[in-house]
């Protein structure tokens, strides 16, 4: 899920597949539980996939870490990792609100809570200069959340902001009306039945969720994704500085804030697992901040602010490949792979396929991934089931493919925060 810098990218389920969304009750497990096919040949159809990787997840026991888990969630919608999250007063630890079912999307930055899930009364609205209340519209490729901006101190497991960030409180009624003009294109999805999730957590490579694109007065006039609003009324798009724009929370903890490694099970059967818990590791050493986050990535790849992989090629053409735990697919145009009559936009492959893409960095590091697809028709018959690592959708375009939750599985994967703006690291990513 990204906001506007890549409003390419496909959220979560694109809740057009409204007939996968279950109301079973399934059983949590730890690492990739197996479904009731499990490695089913007949699930391949004479086709093929990768080897799919392996590695665990560390026990999320220490300080900078916090259990992240995909399952039934709220509203049924298969592949969205999420974890709890806890919001403060600013300046104080009372008064607390914990919040579970959070996603966890490294392609978006900052923090947005449905309102129907957070007293809002806790935390106040962030003003302008002027006096004008600020809210703001962040787009999505298939809708738009808007709400309010509100400060507040963050707590993700053992970890706590040093101070109260901005934050977005979707659908909150304090906004005021949507501007008529101006806002993202698309849906509405201000409400947890929307999103799938009581909220999302943005923890990818920028500090920010827009940067000098809504800072700069220039640009922020057609393109800021921010509003002023006199009153609550007549919100117009804003300029807005750094230090108000809703904030990537794990970039400003106290300590552990140069990036993420979000670590996912694998997943034993072809055909999914009913759920799959894994682990959200705060701070990379080097340099040094805990024994259990160290850089022991294969490869890694220098990104642009926003982690984005630019020079990436797949079938002979350049894409803008990203990896991204906020889609719950592999989104990419193939008109190779056929599409599903009843699943909108995913790929039903009569057999198994493989698909191979070469990832291709600032700083020159080329790696070439493979891909396993089976048919969403196949995957979503287990009614079960919730966790996939073979699903994979249609983009629009040629130009972006999305390295989605699937990718994740059996893999560690590193986020290294953009700390150019203070003289430090460039943003990159690993596994």
């Amino acid at each position: 899920m990204r906001t506007m810098q890549s409003a390419v990218k496909l959220k979560g389920w694109m809740q057009a597949v409204v007939a996968v969304v279950l109301v079973a009750v399934v059983a949590a497990c730890g690492g990739g539980g197996s479904g009731s096919n499990n490695n089913s040949s007949n699930a391949l159809n004479g086709g093929s996939l990768p080897p799919s990787p392996t590695q665990q997840p560390i026990a999320a026991n220490a300080a900078n870490t916090v259990p992240i888990t995909v399952g039934a969630g709220v509203k049924g919608v298969i592949n969205i990792p999420t974890v709890s999250v806890t919001v403060c007063p600013p300046g104080t630890t009372s008064n607390c609100q914990k919040i579970d079912n959070i996603q966890v999307d490294t392609g978006s930055f900052g923090l947005r809570l449905v309102s129907s899930v957070v007293n809002t009364s806790l935390l106040p609205i962030s003003t302008l200069s002027s006096g004008a209340q600020l809210a703001e519209c962040a787009t999505f490729a298939d809708g738009y959340t808007w709400g309010t901006v509100r400060t507040a101190t963050v707590q993700i497991g053992g970890e706590t902001t040093a101070g109260a960030i901005p934050i977005q409180i979707i659908g909150d009624p304090a906004a005021g009306t949507i501007p008529a003009k101006g806002c993202g294109g698309g849906p509405a999805e201000n409400t947890a039945s929307d999103l799938g999730a009581n909220g999302i957590l943005g923890i990818g490579t920028a500090p920010t969720d827009c940067g000098a694109t809504c800072a700069n007065t220039a640009t922020a006039a057609n393109y800021s994704n921010y509003f002023a609003c006199p009153g609550g009324t007549s919100c117009a798009r804003t300029a807005v500085p750094l230090n108000q724009q809703v904030a990537n929370p794990a970039a400003n903890f106290a300590a552990d804030n140069n990036g993420v490694i979000v670590q996912m099970p694998p997943i034993l059967s072809n055909t999914g697992a009913p759920s799959a818990t894994g682990t959200l590791v705060f701070g990379i050493t080097p340099p040094g901040t805990q024994s259990n986050n160290a850089l022991a990535a294969a490869q890694t790849f220098t990104t642009d602010p926003f982690g984005d992989m630019n020079n990436s090629v797949y079938n002979g053409t350049t894409v803008q490949a990203f990896l991204d735990s906020g889609s719950n697919a592999y989104f990419f145009a193939d008109n190779s792979l056929a599409l599903c009559t009843n699943f909108a936009s995913f790929y039903c492959p009569s057999s198994a396929q493989t698909r191979s893409i070469t990832l291709a960095g600032l700083n020159s590091t080329k790696a070439s991934v493979s891909i396993g697809i089976l048919s969403a028709a196949t995957l979503f018959g287990n009614s079960s089931n919730y966790a996939f690592n073979d699903l994979a959708g249609q983009i629009g375009g040629s130009s972006s493919f999305d390295l989605g939750l699937p990718f994740f599985y059996g893999r560690y994967v590193y986020y290294g925060f953009d700390q150019t703006l203070n003289g430090g690291q460039a943003p990159y990513v690993g596994f």
